[in-house]
């Protein structure tokens, strides 16, 4: 009979004999059922698994073996009853998914979540967000800010994120005490602030927190260009060198509106994918944040170069800023990762939100019903995300293999009945209610509905002091009130 001890005080301290060979089909047994002279960690029963590999694929009566913190197995659920392990952990009426990629956010300006809405881009940036920022930026703003971020993501089934805000050192430490994924790019723009005098202090300290955060398990930290009209060229060609010497991811803003375009054009005479290629700086550890106002050009170039697109409908929609043609994009082969944005201009951080207005908008945006399935968006909600972050290896699918980010979601709600296409449901019909389990590298970050490393009602008793610095900064400098609204 298999084990069902609890002590999770022995996870990592065990032998693991049924480490596993990559296979790629997402569900090669690889395991030996019938040897149980070891122990595993964790062997998980849901009533269904969706790998995302192979693609469209839903498994019934099957489980997942994690062993040190990585997939180990994946088995019909008799042959896995067999495998002694620290737990047995049975979810019936849920389903296993991998856990989510929110591949571009700015965590920290979670406090600013319903500043200024309903503003055009511009009028958000210069005249609410960017002044709020310059009076209150600061380490304890973004360990507040960060820390009800991570609870939002965590809680909404994201494991892996990427982000991109001043004071990136802060951010790590707090990522690193809630155990998620995480790609920090640390931003470069040529404006003071806070964190940094200048484009030059902004790469200083970045690489600085690089090599800090080299061999760490989790954390990854790459170059957040903010954009090409924040950053002068002679800073983004430093940008491409470093690229090349470093190997290190690039993340940008690029094409998020019109009025960008037109910009660069009187700036610079051409588009600012064609600025960026003229530059070195597209490649296929390129991450171009938003992508609206697509020429066939521009695909072309994108696909020519292996950069990749991280799509944020939700934040696109709320700033009336344009429509990334997703369907046409993967069709020509680019890859297209899913993201939030931050929550003051979303307002959520819900990837599951995310993925069904993504599906829904590529649709609407291409009068095609059948643009963008629910097969696709899922695949870029996950896998999508892990191949942009350079994670394609690790994380985005259940595969023999890779580490076991994993989350599970309870499909017996009424919105979630009836049950006749499982991949459906999860895009269309979730509403962030679900979640259950959460494991990143096989640690649980979320236990039947409950995280387990992060104190909700403390985080809240912190965030709930900044609305009224807000108000009181406001009153300051307009008594009108208009500076807020």
């Amino acid at each position: 009979m298999p084990h069902s001890i609890s002590n999770s005080a022995l996870w990592g301290h065990l032998p693991h004999p049924y480490r596993a060979q990559r296979q790629g089909t997402g569900y090669t047994p690889v395991m030996n059922p019938s040897n149980l002279s070891s122990i595993a960690d964790l062997v998980i029963h849901p009533e269904w698994i969706v790998p995302v590999v192979p693609r469209g694929q839903v498994l019934t009566n099957h489980c997942v073996v994690v062993t040190d913190g990585c997939i180990s197995g994946i088995l019909p659920s008799d042959e896995g009853r067999r495998i002694q392990a620290i737990e047995h952990l049975n979810l019936p009426s849920q389903v296993l998914l991998p856990g989510l990629v929110n591949a571009h956010g700015h965590s920290a300006m979670t406090l600013l979540r319903g500043i200024a809405d309903d503003a055009p881009l511009l009028t958000w940036l210069e005249d609410h967000i960017w002044p709020l920022e310059a009076a209150f930026v600061s380490e304890t703003f973004v360990r507040d800010g960060t820390d009800l971020a991570l609870l939002e993501l965590v809680m909404g089934g994201t494991t892996t994120f990427s982000d991109m805000y001043f004071f990136p050192d802060v951010t790590a430490q707090r990522i690193d005490l809630a155990g998620l994924r995480a790609q920090l790019v640390f931003p470069v723009l040529d404006v003071a602030t806070a964190w940094a005098t200048d484009s030059e202090a902004c790469l200083k300290k970045g690489l600085a927190l690089r090599d800090e955060y080299r061999d760490h398990a989790l954390i990854q930290v790459g170059i957040g260009a903010h954009s090409t009209y924040s950053v002068p060229e002679t800073t983004l060609l430093r940008i491409a060198t470093l690229l090349h010497e470093l190997d290190a991811p690039l993340q940008i803003h690029l094409h998020e509106t019109e009025a960008e375009i037109a910009g660069a054009m009187d700036t610079h005479g051409e588009r600012p994918i064609s600025f960026l290629n003229r530059l070195g700086l597209l490649g296929p550890r390129t991450q171009c944040v938003h992508m609206t106002s697509l020429t066939d050009e521009d695909i072309d170039l994108l696909r020519s170069s292996n950069s990749h697109v991280i799509h944020c409908p939700r934040s696109n929609m709320k700033l009336a800023s344009g429509i990334s043609p997703v369907d046409r994009l993967l069709k020509a082969g680019i890859n297209v990762a899913l993201g939030t944005d931050g929550a003051a201009s979303n307002n959520r951080l819900s990837m599951l939100g995310e993925l069904q207005m993504a599906a829904l908008l590529a649709k609407l945006g291409s009068l095609e019903a059948t643009a963008l399935s629910a097969t696709a968006a899922l695949e870029v909600a996950t896998l999508g995300g892990a191949r942009a972050l350079g994670l394609e290896a690790t994380v985005g699918s259940i595969e023999t293999g890779k580490a076991a980010d994993l989350i599970a979601l309870d499909l017996s709600q009424p919105h979630s009945q009836p049950l006749n296409n499982i991949v459906s449901q999860i895009v269309y019909a979730s509403n962030g209610t679900e979640l259950t389990h959460s494991w990143v590298a096989g640690q649980p970050l979320v236990r039947n509905g409950k995280p387990l490393t992060l104190a909700p009602a403390e985080i809240s008793a912190r965030v709930a002091r900044w609305p009224e610095k807000f108000k009181a900064h406001q009153a300051s400098i307009d008594p009108t009130g208009n500076y807020l609204s």
